[in-house]
């Protein structure tokens, strides 16, 4: 049978892009369609514009801190407004770039949603396209409790768009868009009351992190509740109330919700091609990211196992491999660095001390608490917490963490020891770079703790 291309990829996010682009580069006719804009989640509704928030917001405290090494900012007020159109432009300007990137590379594509209409046949806008292979790369979306008066709410996509910030928040959600977006509305000068199901914020998270930062999340005057469900949601004069469970409430001018994200697999055909999908909706891959259904593959958040963007691309290239190169290639899942841009940031790579000393049995921690130099002369009340987990028998560190300014910099190179599972002794022997932040994870000699296997 004779296709119209070789690959066709429903959903141009970071992981669909990289694929196309990808098995283009190794000969392939290539198509991908979009029913929103190209760049998906991470370029315009998720990584990218919330870190320009992030750095937006966070201005306000470099200004306060300025005050102590002699600087006199008077007059200094954030502009919401003029930060989200900046944001918005610069959201423009890469999803051009994006569009450019695929003609540059000859990937032909297809504005509208992509549906499998029949083996080997994809639907756009009404046009039927056949093709070998097909790629479903449609990431995922924010799903909302259902409660009373969930509709008053606004959930991840349509806090990046707010014209205009609002006083007094509450954030529905203990994880990590839950945990950036209450550190966004707060640096900026709002009133935010974030509502957790657990004791604390992170759930999956090394314990001991968890703790520190829910404790910095405090001291930066974030109002947490925790062991909290919201019952509903109503209008009342001048806002929104937020009503809990046991009968609190707070009143608020805005309810955000960040209560998880569901695969996209709604509306796909997914089902009648023979695609299985788990208990959560999202589609089942093998190692070489193939469903159950032949010639239909996936990647990325759709597939619900590291919902990150270097994931997913990582994922594309790797089937790019397999199907158009001659390679067959697995993407290696393991020891996967991540980070969280709250204020401060947490980041971390391979396992928290909790998973270690079950997968490991005894292990050695190795802790650093302190005050970061630059406010020594600020006068902030603000601690680093660095940590690292050691398998006692061999040595090898299997974990990395910090809580603190810079911590998702510093935890990219350190995510390359851990990926190569050096040791104790390897970290070491390495000369610290003075005065650094970043010199604790190479001085840290004596252990905290020494973690027995649990019985």
């Amino acid at each position: 049978m004779e296709f119209d291309y070789d690959l066709f990829t429903i959903g141009a996010g970071s992981g669909g892009v990289a694929a196309s682009r990808r098995a283009a580069a190794h000969g392939a006719r290539v198509a991908i369609c979009e029913d929103r804009r190209v760049g998906g989640t991470c370029v315009l509704r998720g990584c990218v514009p919330k870190k320009l928030l992030v750095y937006g917001a966070h201005f306000a405290e470099e200004i306060e801190d300025a005050r102590g090494y002699g600087w006199t900012i008077e007059g200094a007020r954030l502009d919401w407004g003029r930060l989200i159109a900046a944001k918005d432009r610069e959201l423009d300007r890469l999803h051009g770039i994006y569009v450019r990137l695929l003609e540059g590379s000859k990937v032909a594509i297809h504005e509208g949603r992509g549906r499998i209409v029949a083996p080997h046949t994809i639907e756009v806008a009404g046009r039927r396209h056949t093709a070998r292979h097909i790629l479903v790369a449609t990431g995922g979306r924010p799903v909302r409790v259902a409660i009373p008066g969930a509709e008053l709410a606004i959930d991840s996509d349509q806090a990046l768009d707010l014209p205009a910030l609002p006083r007094r928040v509450a954030i529905i959600g203990g994880g990590y868009i839950a945990v950036e977006f209450a550190g966004i509305f707060r640096a900026a000068g709002a009133e935010v009351t974030q509502v957790i199901r657990g004791d604390k914020v992170l759930r999956g998270f090394d314990g001991e992190c968890r703790t520190h930062l829910q404790g910095e999340l405090v001291k930066k005057g974030i109002r947490i509740v925790s062991g909290a469900e919201p019952a509903r949601i109503d209008r009342v004069d001048g806002g929104l109330r937020l009503t809990l469970m046991d009968g609190q409430f707070v009143d608020v001018d805005q309810v955000m919700m960040a209560t998880g994200r569901k695969p996209n697999t709604d509306g796909l055909g997914l089902e009648s091609a023979g695609v299985t999908l788990n208990k959560a909706g999202a589609i089942a891959v093998d190692p070489f990211q193939a469903t159950t259904a032949p010639g239909i593959h996936a990647i990325g958040d759709v597939t619900d196992r590291i919902n990150l963007t270097p994931v997913a691309i990582a994922e594309g290239r790797a089937l790019a491999a397999t199907l158009f190169d001659g390679k067959p290639t697995r993407m290696d899942h393991g020891s996967v660095a991540s980070a969280v841009f709250s204020q401060p940031p947490l980041a971390t790579v391979g396992l928290g001390e909790e998973d270690a000393a079950v997968q490991c049995g005894p292990i050695d921690v190795y802790t650093a608490l302190f005050r970061p130099m630059r406010h020594t002369l600020t006068g902030r009340d603000e601690k680093t917490l660095m940590k690292l987990v050691v398998e006692r028998g061999s040595q090898i560190v299997v974990g990395a963490h910090m809580v603190g300014a810079d911590a998702p910099e510093i935890m990219q190179a350190l995510a390359i020891a851990v990926k190569a599972r050096l040791t104790k002794q390897d970290f070491d022997r390495t000369v610290a770079v003075h005065p650094t932040a970043a010199e604790e994870f190479v001085l840290m000699r004596e252990p905290t703790r020494r973690v027995p296997a649990p019985s």
